[in-house]
């Protein structure tokens, strides 16, 4: 089972798209300052998340929510 998630810094309002095996491990790495491209930007919500059986999707839709589309599907939410 693969998850694609969507942080949003408190701090500067930007969102961080990510896509994981392992949704509690790798938040608490956000969470703790262990991930070097989101650690200046802590504190973080969970605002969205996915999951899916075949990495391959998760991978289609994680690129799919760094796109125009998807961003602005993501203002929708």
């Amino acid at each position: 089972m693969y998850t694609v998630y969507v942080l949003e810094s408190l701090k500067d309002q930007k969102r961080y798209v990510g896509m994981t095996s392992n949704l509690d491990r790798r938040l608490k790495e956000h969470y703790r300052g262990g991930v070097k491209s989101t650690r200046s930007r802590r504190p973080f919500k969970l605002v969205h998340k996915e999951s899916f059986a075949e990495k391959k999707d998760a991978g289609l839709r994680e690129k799919f929510f760094k796109t125009g589309k998807g961003r602005d599907y993501l203002d929708s939410l």
